[in-house]
């Protein structure tokens, strides 16, 4: 499976990168958010190569659920697609945006792929294996590090979004004594806590499940956990929920060592 998420996203991060250096207008959402056609032409690759290898499988993907499509998920796996996640970023030129696939198996991420076209980065992972790929200028992937978290320091490095901070944020770094924090957009902060870059990633904004999947699978999937604030794991397929909106997450708690986890510093 991962194997189709690792082409999906290298062609769709090619189209990506095509669209920002040849141009393109940005057209705004009913959510207010921007969408370019670099998110569309992404999607509509993505969504090719699964219909092709995976034809019985949903897919719930941002720009499709945008348009009013939504598939039945009840009672079965599905993947969970975000085409352009950081498209902020992409319109303002900085390299941060992703490409993100994963597949969702009685709740859980169990695959996911993290893309960062412009940085020429990816990160995957499934089956409590995970990988950092160098991705080379013509979209190869030119080597592969198995990656790890780390056990948490006395001194933990935190990251923050760095559109969608809030006070919630720096009670809780207050409250856990970690005076170190990075800003960081899209879903490598995910990454850099599987990788063993940072130790901990507090979200109390919204996010939707699109935004969050393939990323929390690569961080699962290399030793960490993402939880909600009563310590239970981020669960996905969230729907016919009275209390938000389909497919909306909690906040959450990224973490990548195993150590104090939610236990104040």
């Amino acid at each position: 499976m991962l194997r189709t998420f690792e082409r999906a996203a290298l062609e769709a991060g090619k189209a990506i990168i095509t669209v920002l250096r040849e141009g393109f207008p940005v057209a705004m959402k009913a959510d207010a958010s921007p969408v370019t056609v670099a998110d569309e032409e992404a999607e509509r690759i993505i969504l090719a190569h699964l219909a092709r290898d995976y034809p019985d499988i949903p897919v719930v993907a941002e720009e499709s659920v945008a348009a009013g499509k939504v598939p039945d998920i009840s009672g079965r796996g599905f993947f969970l697609v975000d085409p352009l996640d950081g498209t902020r970023e992409f319109v303002e030129g900085r390299q941060e945006f992703t490409v993100n696939i994963a597949y969702i198996e009685n709740g859980a991420p169990v695959a996911g792929i993290v893309y960062a076209p412009a940085l020429g980065l990816a990160f995957s992972g499934e089956g409590g294996h995970a990988e950092r790929l160098v991705v080379t200028e013509d979209f190869t992937v030119g080597l592969r590090t198995a990656i790890t978290v780390r056990e948490q320091p006395d001194d933990r490095l935190a990251l923050a979004s760095l559109r969608h901070n809030s006070p919630e944020t720096g009670n809780f770094l207050a409250h856990h004594a970690i005076s170190k924090c990075t800003n960081i957009g899209s879903s490598l902060k995910f990454c850099l806590l599987a990788e063993g870059k940072a130790d901990v990633y507090p979200r109390f904004t919204r996010t939707m499940e699109w935004d969050t999947a393939a990323g929390d699978a690569v961080l699962r999937a290399a030793g960490g956990s993402t939880v909600t604030l009563d310590g239970a794991p981020l669960t996905y397929g969230k729907t016919g929920t009275a209390a938000d909106f389909d497919f909306a997450n909690p906040n959450f708690i990224s973490w990548g060592g195993r150590k104090r986890v939610l236990e104040p510093a």
